[in-house]
């Protein structure tokens, strides 16, 4: 009998393989981070190929360091970056371009033209999404709008897309010898393609988007079989049984599958999902609707998200663009040499702000300056952003729900930070929760796997696996609370119309 699950979780800045046990505890842990690739302001890129082989790497690494063979894995489970996409060609297996990262803002044309007719909420009704670069759409246009010889081989039925999950699975199973070209429902809700009643994509709206059919990916639940590992894996003949976005994933990874309930992740940026069961609910405050899983042939259920562009990848920003710190562990205590953020508040629209504000024409500031302030301030600033970023979110799902959340469930890197979750739980006014297991991205894509082949008996089991590590409660009295909030809410201001024909 295998005792174990093995989790793909293919990021925005590395690749991992995490090894599970019937607990839900971490036995084993492969990673390698892959290059990203800036050729200009506002693009972001990834090479798949890169990408490919470290997660064969990483899987090496997990099995090695747990002296585990396949024999040992009962099922994979993959999680990704959701909105990355990937066009290859399907007989050779080779990329056509690098991978345009979630975080791109090139398409910013693409979405004013779609918009000209019906505004950015053209196809919102049916897809739960505005018209914004962040999604998968848009990218494949550029690809096929700039790539030369791309139109014609797509049109041609030559061309795959997929985000990261769809291009793993299809490698993993075979590539051009036969590869399972599918992605899951939460990833098919990323691409602005997919209506959220059907689950199926939508003819209309490929049509205005002027993309083939012909390209895109089987759409199947989060939770079945659907492949096996080539014979050239190290996996091979292990089943892959579950796919999930990485926040669906980290969502489901916190056991959150009840409507009413909610997490928030800690990554690159900051995603957080509240769980709205079985019903579709179009937000009125600047969130998403988005499929939150779905489990074989049981019913979708779906999910309100507050999507964060710039929080995690804002340290990285201070350690790889000014130095400030050499890694970004260091934050923590940089902040910790001084007792406030010294008036400084750092905007990280780096890539435009997303929700609950969707303005493409935002960009970066750190405003509130003085000969006071030291880069003790400026990191403080920076991580009070992730916090004060999310409680903009949370303001959202509160009014959208018609209930306030009592508490937020919180997972991903940063969640290590002790100073940040003490001054989440001060900004928000709740307490703030961190489960033992921290890893619940890949945790959710394991249990989705497991969930398929029996591994594990059903939901209530998981719900029995979570545990609370972590409590941090408010210490902050409400005028502060308020007069912070104020401030922040100020700032955000400066950083809007920034972007126009002047400024690229």
């Amino acid at each position: 009998m295998a005792d174990y699950i093995l989790a793909i979780d293919q990021g925005t800045t590395s690749s991992r393989a995490i090894i599970f046990d019937k607990a839900g505890s971490i036995i084993s842990t492969g990673q390698l981070e892959h290059e990203q690739i800036f050729p200009r302001a506002g693009w972001v890129e990834h090479d798949p190929a890169e990408i490919w082989r470290n997660t064969g790497e990483v899987i090496g690494q997990a099995l090695g360091k747990a002296n585990l063979t396949r024999h040992d894995i009962a099922a994979v489970g993959i999680t990704n970056q959701r909105e990355t996409a990937v066009v290859w060609d399907r007989t050779t297996g080779e990329p056509v371009y690098n991978a345009i990262v979630w975080q791109d803002t090139r398409t910013q044309a693409i979405v004013d033209r779609l918009a000209a007719d019906g505004g950015v909420e053209r196809f919102k009704a049916k897809v739960g999404l505005p018209l914004a670069t962040y999604f998968s759409g848009t990218k494949i246009v550029w690809i096929l709008e700039n790539v030369p010889g791309a139109r014609e081989k797509a049109e041609a039925g030559d061309l795959l897309f997929g985000t990261t999950d769809t291009w793993v699975l299809w490698n993993l199973t075979g590539g051009v010898d036969g590869g399972v070209h599918a992605t899951d429902v939460t990833n098919a809700s990323r691409t602005m393609f997919m209506d959220l009643e059907t689950l199926q994509w939508d003819d209309e709206i490929l049509a205005a988007f002027g993309v083939p059919r012909s390209m895109l990916p089987e759409i199947k639940s989060s939770s079945e079989v659907y492949g096996v590992a080539n014979e050239h894996s190290l996996l091979r003949e292990t089943p892959i049984a579950g796919i999930l976005g990485d926040q669906q994933a980290a969502t489901f990874g916190q056991a959150a599958f009840d409507a009413g309930e909610a997490k928030n992740t800690y990554g690159t940026g900051n995603f957080l999902i509240f769980n709205t069961g079985e019903e579709i609910v179009h937000s009125k405050n600047g969130l998403l609707t988005t499929v939150g899983y779905k489990l074989g042939d049981a019913p979708v259920h779906y999910a309100l998200e507050g999507s964060i562009a710039v929080t995690g990848s804002l340290i990285q920003w201070l350690r790889d663009n000014l130095g400030l710190i050499s890694s970004a562990s260091e934050v923590e205590a940089l902040a910790a040499t001084v007792e406030d953020n010294g008036g400084a508040y750092f905007v990280p629209a780096f890539s435009g702000l997303f929700a609950p504000y969707w303005r493409p024409d935002a960009r970066g500031a750190l405003v509130g300056l003085t000969r006071y302030v030291n880069k003790g301030h400026i990191a403080r600033a920076a991580l009070e952003a992730i916090a004060f970023q999310t409680r903009d979110v949370v303001e959202a799902v509160n009014a959208d729900a018609g209930i306030d959340l009592s508490e937020l469930r919180v997972d991903g890197g940063a969640t290590a930070n002790d100073t940040l979750l003490q001054f989440q739980a001060d900004i928000l006014g709740v307490p703030v929760v961190r489960p033992v297991v921290a890893e619940t991205t890949a945790l959710g894509a394991a249990y989705a796997a497991g969930l398929a082949v029996g591994f594990w008996s059903g939901l209530d089991e998981l719900r029995a696996n979570w545990q609370e590590d972590r409590r941090w409660t408010p210490a902050m009295d409400e005028a502060e609370r308020q007069r912070l909030d104020r401030n922040w809410k100020k700032a955000v201001t400066k950083t809007l119309e920034w972007v126009d024909e002047d400024v690229a």
